[in-house]
């Protein structure tokens, strides 16, 4: 079963969470503040982190950009006391992929877990199927039912980068930074002109749908 590191400055959160956490069958590593949670990150196989903010020594924000910094795709679910939307824009540009504000239900603590788990494998392989559309990388095509075509290789990535992990919001500079790369000089809002033109070409495709989020970003949700 994958390791999960909690990094949470409060012995009982920490507790909860891996108790919560072994007994849904993972094995958890536990750390006091963000320096020794990236100390263990170093030296011990890590599937995913559960991390608080406010931290000693090192926060959860100098955190989680580190640990983006050293594996863009490792799982990172963030935990605080607060819930003002800055910070989960915040969060999210850092490169954290959830959001849980405390107090919270540590059963969907674990479902949350799971989740972000089943995205990261499905985000990690060159072809993506759902429903019936697949995105294949190595070539570049897009299957629906049994026609297949191609998009503009910006609007491909994005939509690729969108259904590589369902469910989950990306900021428009998030977005920018993955799909045309940091050193963009244009403006942001031509991730909106490529939403709205997928969006154009998906419309009879009852499979998805990428949703705004308010002051946010976008996510792509699957439909069964």
């Amino acid at each position: 079963m994958p390791t999960i590191l909690v990094a949470d400055d409060d012995s009982n959160i920490r507790e909860l969470v891996c108790l919560f956490l072994r007994n849904d069958g993972f094995t958890t590593i536990e750390a006091a503040d963000g320096k020794e949670a990236l100390a263990i990150y170093a030296s011990t196989h890590v599937d995913l982190v559960v991390l608080d903010i406010m931290m000693p020594i090192m926060d959860g924000w100098t955190l989680c950009k580190e640990l983006r910094r050293a594996n863009p795709d490792l799982p990172l679910l963030m935990l605080t006391a607060r819930g003002e939307t800055w910070e989960k824009v915040k969060g999210f540009d850092l490169g954290t992929d959830d959001y849980l504000t405390k107090p919270f239900d540590p059963l969907e603590l674990t479902a949350r877990v799971k989740a972000l788990l089943k995205r990261y494998r499905i985000g990690s392989t060159q072809i993506i199927q759902f429903g019936t559309i697949t995105l294949d990388r190595q070539t570049y095509k897009v299957m629906s039912g049994t026609e297949s075509f191609t998009l503009p290789l910006k609007e491909f990535e994005l939509l690729y980068k969108l259904a590589g992990t369902p469910g989950q919001v990306y900021t428009r500079e998030q977005l920018i930074d993955q799909v045309w790369g940091i050193d963009y000089a244009g403006d942001s809002r031509t991730i909106d002109v490529h939403i709205r033109r997928l969006r154009e070409r998906f419309t009879a495709t009852p499979d998805f749908r990428i949703e705004t989020v308010r002051g946010l970003g976008y996510r792509l949700e699957v439909y069964e």
